[in-house]
């Protein structure tokens, strides 16, 4: 497995500050971000990697007005792909997105402009979405021809609902603002995205690492099981974090009500 530093990227920028807050920043703004294969295959080495930086939290954000305008599609026209080679490009985007859903690290998005077809993909994979007052999402997959092939399928619904998800493939339904928040496509609507998701990054990177692997991992895994089997797995998880030799600070501090209380701002 190659390392962050060996990896050449040309359409992402990598960075991590030193709380081990790393940024991976879509960079193609003159395509709106589009995902051409060779991004795809950069997402999948970035995150295959980051596990073993020493990162804490990820924002993935995006250089431009936009956040991700979906698959390129002059290349896919240009390329005239047999069903079978596009077949493998789509394996090769639920790989990348899979690496960000279930590697261990919370990544939040900073989104604006566009988070339309393969973008929202790339979106709801994340654990948090952020938006500005520019962002909408779309699924305009219907009206072109096409259909969905990075996962909409299986992450969009779980956010909004099959039927909502029907009608943005069917109408070309956009969501922008608060109805955006209220139907799930993000969690946060603010002024300045960025902002606010490196806000968010820092106050997950101050958990225990074993919690947060198991917040941005099991829980997924656990929404794929059955009833049965998730509470048997979630049994199982709880036993190995909650006996975690880092949170017993925590717990002591808990106990002489020295630590933080829970409560309203």
């Amino acid at each position: 497995m190659l390392g962050i530093s060996e990896l050449r990227l040309t359409n992402l920028l990598f960075d991590m500050d030193e709380d081990g807050i790393a940024t991976v920043t879509l960079n193609r703004p003159t395509k709106r971000n589009a995902l051409n294969a060779q991004t795809i295959e950069e997402l999948i080495g970035v995150f295959t990697a980051l596990p073993s930086t020493g990162a804490r939290a990820v924002v993935l954000k995006a250089s431009g007005p936009h956040f991700c305008a979906g698959l390129d599609l002059v290349e896919h026209g240009r390329e005239e792909r047999s069903p079978a080679e596009f077949m493998r490009i789509c394996l090769r985007w639920h790989e990348a997105f899979n690496k960000i859903e279930y590697a261990g690290l919370p990544v939040i998005a900073a989104l604006k402009g566009a988070v339309v077809g393969g973008g929202l993909e790339l979106a709801s994979s994340v654990h948090i979405r952020v938006m500005d007052e520019t962002t909408y999402f779309g699924l305009p997959e219907g009206q072109r021809g096409l259909f969905t092939g990075g996962g909409a399928t299986i992450r969009v619904p779980a956010l909004i609902g099959k039927a909502r998800m029907v009608d943005m493939m069917l109408t070309g339904r956009l969501y922008s603002g608060d109805e955006a928040v209220n139907v799930g496509l993000a969690q946060y609507r603010v002024a300045d995205s960025e902002a606010k998701a490196y806000e968010l990054a820092r106050t997950a990177a101050q958990n225990t690492p074993l919690s947060n692997f198991a917040v941005c991992s099991a829980i997924s895994h656990m929404q794929n099981m059955s009833g049965f089997d998730a509470a048997y797995a979630e049994a199982m998880v709880a036993g190995i974090v909650n006996t975690q030799e880092a949170a017993k600070g925590r717990l002591s501090s808990f106990a002489r009500g020295t630590a933080n209380k829970i409560k309203p701002d």
